[in-house]
């Protein structure tokens, strides 16, 4: 290689000459502070999942840090405030259904204050907040029912997530 980059732009063979990328997502595990065993869950409105179950999360925006877009997308989306955050796990998630592929970073949080509880901010795009635990996420997985990077982490079932939910590892 003379050091030059290469760019691969993949192109959907349409007439209108769209350009197909890989884009990079952001799903934040967030725990209920009432139950640190569960994790904010809502049902996908308006966008490529619709009906399916999924963390709070969104688009990595440029030069954003993951903790800066988890913080921001879970604010946006549910007004929690988030405490501590880190990574947690990443998916590769083709969904050819849909014509589109992610990259998915999984980031584990903690609100900040124990008693908050997540507001619907975008009624248009999520039906609605509750908390699941993993074995309620490994039914809906199951079923048919989760997002396609949330169904790839719950059967990945990442060392990192259970430790944070305070699960068995085995």
């Amino acid at each position: 290689m003379s050091g030059k980059r290469t760019t691969l732009l993949l192109h959907s063979g349409n007439n209108n000459n769209e350009t197909k990328v890989v884009r990079v997502g952001v799903g934040v595990l967030v725990k209920d502070a009432r139950a640190p065993d569960r994790v904010y869950c809502g049902i996908r409105k308006g966008s490529h999942g619709a009906g399916s179950l999924a963390l709070p999360g969104g688009h990595l925006e440029m030069f954003e840090s993951w903790e800066e877009c988890a913080i921001r997308e879970v604010k946006e989306e549910t007004n929690l405030d988030l405490g501590e955050v880190s990574f947690g796990h990443v998916t590769n998630d083709a969904m050819e259904r849909e014509n589109k592929h992610y990259v998915t970073i999984f980031m584990l949080a903690k609100c900040k204050a124990p008693d908050q509880r997540p507001k619907t901010m975008e009624p248009n795009k999520c039906e609605g907040w509750n908390s699941y635990s993993w074995s309620e996420l490994e039914k809906e997985h199951l079923e048919g029912n989760l997002f396609g990077p949330l169904g790839r982490l719950v059967k990945d079932r990442p060392s990192k997530v259970m430790e944070f939910l305070g699960l068995d590892l085995s």
